[in-house]
């Protein structure tokens, strides 16, 4: 059997297994990781090299500090802050969807979840309502943002890597605005959608709730100083792909060093730490990887160069689409290493900016996880996140929040790209 078959065979029947929730996750993925190894689809080195070492250690390392922030009680305290008496159900949950976009607009997206996730927790028990639809929310506003500047996102880093960019050329570029504003055109039309529905799911006022204080500021400086970091660290010409994660990490160790000096908290690592996840991404990034090293990727890239047929919107609608489509399911990186060139090619062909081409390839490619809770490390993070919460999330009742979003957003914003870059 070739290894294509083998490698689309196998990827199915993970993704077929965990959308059905046949098995636990990081089993199912293993399994299918193991397949892949043992037939030869991709090679022990190859296996090693695929697994996003620099997501890891942003997991990693924000987890460990997150809960320290949630021992500090920040989280509780924020959502007295704010869920205010009389001000709508909806009105907080939103509230807090929008704070996860902006942050992860300079900071990771899985980083950003797994810092806002606490603060959704807390404000659920406040308004007592369940949690779900609202980390949902989180989630995709996180990967919304992602995209709007180059901190936001490894494809954001893809992007300024093959076209040039700098942190500033994301805000305004060759006199015109930049990728920034494409994608805020996206977020109002998106965040319109997700207040309608939380509108109908979050009924009623928030009542009075308890103040609640701060038992120490260090883990906040701490955080603070990792963002700080993490933004500051994009102009650092030639950064190592594995920059964040390690300043993650770096920030983690300080964590525990000064957490450790004061005994602050008991940190038992073995239990504090979400493991599971941990496992699951690296199976995840071996299956994909396997998908990548058999062209398999690459004959979905090659797809969409042959429905262009000369005409330069359609090349455009063609990316953006097919990249919506193929990042819902696939792990949108390797994804957009193969397509950023073949974006380049298509508008060099075609007499157009390459720059609306790739721009539009990094709104599909990063919206398009959106709309399933595996089409991004974000979405994976959240829905185990609510699940040590004792929440499981069904595809469909992922499909309900992150199918609406993505469409608004992706139509909206890249119908203002085109706009401005064609």
């Amino acid at each position: 059997m070739q290894p294509k078959l083998i490698a689309g065979i196998t990827f199915l029947a993970v993704y077929v297994m965990l959308v059905s929730h046949k098995g636990k996750p990081p089993v199912v993925v293993w399994c299918g990781a193991a397949v892949m190894l043992i037939t030869g689809v991709i090679s022990f080195s190859e296996a090693v090299e695929s697994i996003n070492v620099n997501v890891l250690g942003i997991f990693l390392g924000t987890m460990i500090i997150s809960d320290l922030l949630i021992h500090s009680n920040l989280p509780a305290y924020l959502a007295s802050v704010l869920v205010t008496p009389g001000r709508s159900a909806a009105g907080a949950v939103m509230a807090v969807c929008l704070l996860s976009g902006g942050i992860s607009a300079f900071v990771d997206n899985v980083a950003t979840v797994l810092m806002v996730v606490p603060i959704a927790i807390e404000v659920s028990k406040q308004l007592e309502v369940t949690p779900v639809p609202f980390i949902i929310g989180i989630a995709v506003s996180a990967n919304l943002q992602g995209a709007a500047t180059l901190v936001g996102d490894s494809t954001s880093i893809l992007l300024a890597s093959a076209a040039k960019m700098t942190f500033t050329d994301f805000f305004w570029m060759n006199g015109r605005p930049g990728i920034f504003f494409s994608v805020q055109a996206g977020a109002i039309a998106a965040f319109s959608i997700l207040y309608l529905v939380f509108r109908k799911i979050y009924k009623g006022s928030c009542g009075a709730v308890e103040t609640v204080h701060v038992t120490s500021w260090v883990p906040t400086i701490i955080m603070l100083m990792m963002m700080g970091t993490m933004a500051v660290s994009s102009f650092i010409p030639d950064r190592p792909d594995w920059a964040l994660g390690a300043i993650a990490m770096g920030y983690a160790l300080f964590a525990l060093l000064w957490n450790a000096l004061t005994a602050y908290k008991h940190v038992d690592l073995r239990h504090d730490l979400d493991w599971s996840t941990v496992l699951l991404l690296c199976g995840l990034f071996i299956v994909v990887g396997s998908l990548t090293s058999t062209g398999l990727v690459m004959d979905m890239a090659n797809i969409i160069s042959n429905l262009a047929k000369g005409n330069a919107f359609r090349a455009y609608i063609t990316i953006v689409w097919m990249s919506v489509l193929v990042s819902a399911f696939v792990d949108n990186i390797p994804f957009t290493m193969a397509m950023l060139p073949t974006a380049q090619i298509v508008a060099n062909s075609l007499g157009t900016s390459p720059y609306v081409m790739m721009f539009g390839l990094l709104l599909g490619a990063t919206l398009g996880g959106n709309i399933t809770p595996i089409g991004a490390s974000a979405n994976i993070a959240a829905v185990s996140l609510l699940r040590r919460e004792g929440y499981d999330v069904s595809f469909p009742e992922f499909l309900r929040i992150g199918l609406p979003f993505t469409l608004a957003a992706v139509i909206t914003g890249s119908l203002v790209n085109w706009i401005i870059w064609s």
